[in-house]
């Protein structure tokens, strides 16, 4: 998905969806019971999102051990992108470690509802399914030369702790940490998380 994405409200709800997954199977927005959410918009072919799919996959792996709930929407057209459909997307998943459910959004209309343009595409939503982060994993590009550090991730970590009801730091001391996240040609994203 080669476009910059719309920058979204923090707060904004979750989008409801139903999208089968690589093997057929429907889930629901229902399904993804956790604590807290992540929807990651992603696909097999892009360069951006092969990049970092090993990390960003170790980093689900271990919150779903937490409770939190994830999955991630090939939105692709596949008619121009063949290898972003239910094959590929199971070959990907092998290949990153992905233990989420991954869907496929053939329509394209849950990318849109989400506005949802590029990939990889990150959506971290409270237990309230409200939006409380929406950008990139990391500043790293597969030409840039920066390491994939998952630094936007560590926001998301932080965001994660304190959806699992930990806190960074001293016992019963609270920080709020200004957030803003830039991705290549995304926009900046402005928020506050409490950790």
């Amino acid at each position: 998905m080669a476009a910059s994405s719309l920058m979204v409200p923090l707060g904004t709800p979750a989008h409801d969806f139903e999208l089968p997954s690589a093997d057929g199977t429907p889930v629901k927005l229902a399904d993804l019971d956790g604590r807290a959410l992540l929807v990651m918009f992603l696909c097999n072919h892009c360069p951006y999102v092969r990049h970092v799919e090993r990390a960003l996959g170790a980093m689900v792996a271990e919150y779903a051990e937490r409770g939190v709930a994830a999955a991630g929407i090939c939105s692709n057209d596949l008619g121009a992108y063949p290898e972003d459909g239910p094959d590929g997307m199971a070959e990907q998943a092998r290949r990153a470690g992905f233990g989420f459910p991954y869907l496929l959004d053939e329509s394209q209309q849950v990318a849109a509802a989400y506005r949802a343009m590029c990939t990889p595409d990150l959506f971290v939503y409270g237990a309230d399914r409200r939006l409380a982060y929406r950008g990139a994993f990391d500043d790293s590009t597969p030409r840039n030369g920066q390491p994939v550090t998952g630094a936007h991730a560590q926001h998301v970590h932080c965001m994660m702790r304190r959806f699992l009801g930990q806190r960074a730091g001293a016992a019963g001391a609270q920080r709020s940490v200004h957030v803003e996240a830039r991705g290549a040609g995304d926009g900046i994203l402005h928020g506050r998380i409490f950790a």
